[in-house]
């Protein structure tokens, strides 16, 4: 370092707060490189990402930490050097080569020891780092974590505070040791005297801010490195501590740590600016400080730091918490937690209104659909009803124009083709109700003859025979041969006169037949007949005929 001037002592002195140990001829090097800038040394170093430039300057104890600065950058940080640093990698290559036995007995007595339940003593050659660059790593934050929790574990012969409390509630007995034997806690009196880890969260550091962005938490990092030598002693006495973990769980903190020697963490460190471990930080939602503009959200904040063994003792640790940080956060968080609890009913409220509109919606719309469709089907039922009734309406005038043209052939008949009474035939014919007549035909007569003198027996008595018409009502029939003809082109001849003729007893029906005589029927003198009317339903003394009329009997 002699000739150096003062700035470039400065540059030389921040670059290797950043690095760690390093040859300081190489970090010489690197700075005359690029004209001793050492934001072009930390890119051309860090694989052109930008770390942020720490001074080394003592921080203050609370310091804005901005969300906007959580790089998530996806690639492995290397302490790779270029262009002078090939006589350092081979030297490293083969220190590398010389400790794998050391290496291998490392991890046998790790065995060992976690099969036995004891804590790993930290022994010289179980911490050899062969090189200062990262250790190969995944790309998911969140294994790297696991996994480091768990070496944890087998160091310390300690098990996550959450592991320990989800076994507190289980039965039965674990087959074999192990390190994550059933305790309660805080941990009961008993003989294996069970320690307790802070439930360590396995995500990244970046989502650690988000969570304590939007629940209002108190985030403890830890930050270790394997190469200090009060690595072990400060896992095992600060990390294992009761009272520690147990002020961590009751004031409800999220808990993340990680070994530098993994990108993740170091990335941690390097937004922490941490430079000495073992290292303790403690991150929370705090108020922008003044001259933020009004309104302004708050943002997370780092609330302290504690660097090297001496300043992250458990004692030290809890004196600070309940003395000085959790008087100082926990008003403000207690006031954005009822906030976000008041925004969480309101929420519900307005979940729960929505939802009771949407069944209110819904409802009426059920309501007036069923409205719609009882009106559709009321309007249907109308519109048939009044269909049947036009057509009862118009059935009852053609039947009432029928029986009118009807009566008309009637009258035509008495006036026109009855015949005189001769000496031949004296027949009675009892007519519906209680009339009866007696007629008198000559023997040439035809059935439609004796068809037709009953069926004019049917005009009304206040019908004058002077006003019968003298002309067929439809068509020129001036005799009985042109009404049979008349009547056979319209219909069956029973059903056109609408009555039919039968004999009293032995019954014997007399059907009309166009051009029969009546001695060809079988009719004798003196016989007595019956005047049955067809009707539409086809009843006969009130019951179901073949034949289609009613009679009546004498």
């Amino acid at each position: 370092m002699d000739g150096l001037q003062g700035p470039q002592i400065e540059a030389l002195q921040q670059l290797q707060s950043i690095l760690g140990p390093h040859d300081t001829e190489f970090v010489v090097s690197v700075l005359e490189s690029v004209s001793w800038d050492v934001q072009k040394a930390t890119d051309l170093l860090f694989d052109n990402e930008a770390p942020k430039v720490i001074a080394p300057a003592q921080t203050t104890p609370m310091e804005q930490l901005e969300l906007a600065d959580n790089e998530d950058s996806s690639s492995t940080i290397r302490h790779s050097h270029r262009g002078h640093g090939n006589a350092r990698s081979n030297w490293s290559f083969l220190w590398s080569l010389l400790t794998v036995p050391l290496h291998l007995m490392s991890g046998v007595l790790r065995f060992v020891f976690s099969v036995l339940r004891i804590p790993i003593p930290s022994l010289p050659f179980m911490t050899i780092n062969s090189y200062h660059s990262h250790r190969p790593t995944s790309p998911d934050s969140r294994s790297i974590t696991q996994r480091w929790v768990q070496q944890l574990e087998e160091e310390t012969g300690a098990c996550s505070s959450k592991r320990s409390m989800a076994n507190a509630v289980t039965t039965g007995f674990e087959a074999g040791p192990s390190t994550t034997r059933r305790h309660t806690y805080p941990p009961a009196a008993s003989d294996d005297n069970q320690k307790v880890l802070p439930d360590f969260f396995d995500g990244s550091y970046e989502e650690v801010l988000d969570i304590c962005q939007k629940e209002g938490r108190i985030a403890c990092v830890v930050l270790v490195s394997a190469e200090h030598d009060d690595d072990a002693d400060f896992k095992r006495s600060t990390l294992t501590d009761t009272a520690f973990v147990k002020i961590l769980l009751d004031n409800d903190f999220i808990a993340w740590g990680g070994d530098i020697r993994d990108k993740a963490a170091w990335d941690a460190s390097q937004k922490l600016q941490a430079t000495t471990y073992p290292f303790v930080a403690f991150l929370a939602l705090q108020p922008r400080r003044h001259g933020a503009p009004s309104g302004a959200s708050p943002v997370v904040t780092i609330l302290s730091r504690h660097q090297g063994r001496a300043a992250a003792t458990a004692s030290v640790l809890i004196d600070h918490l309940n003395t000085q940080l959790l008087p100082r956060v926990t008003p403000f968080l207690i006031r954005f937690k009822t906030v976000l609890q008041d925004r969480d009913r309101d929420r519900r409220i307005r979940e729960e209104q929505d939802r009771a509109f949407r069944e209110t919606a819904r409802r009426d719309r059920e309501a007036i659909e069923m409205r719609v469709r009882q009106e559709k089907e009321e309007e249907e039922r109308a519109r048939k009803q009044a269909e049947d009734v036009k057509r009862k309406q118009e059935d009852s005038a053609r039947q009432k124009h029928q029986a009118e043209i009807r009566m008309e052939w009637r009258k035509f008949i008495r006036n026109r083709l009855l015949l005189p009474e001769a000496r031949g035939l004296r027949l009675a014919v009892k007519l519906p109700g209680n009339g009866r007549v007696v007629r008198s035909f000559p023997p040439t007569a035809t059935l439609t003859a004796l068809y037709a003198f009953a069926d004019s027996q049917l005009i009304p008595s206040t019908s004058r025979s002077e006003d019968d018409p003298s002309q067929a009502p439809e068509e020129a029939v001036d005799d009985i041969p042109q009404l049979d003809s008349y009547i056979q082109s319209r219909t069956a001849g029973h059903a056109w006169w609408g009555f039919t003729l039968a004999s009293t007893y032995p019954r014997r029906e007399f059907r009309w037949k166009a051009n029969a005589s009546l001695t060809e029927t079988g009719l004798r003198d003196g016989e007595q007949i019956v005047m049955e009317l067809i009707t539409g339903r086809g009843s006969v003394n009130g019951q179901i005929s073949d034949d289609e009329y009613e009679s009546e009997s004498d």
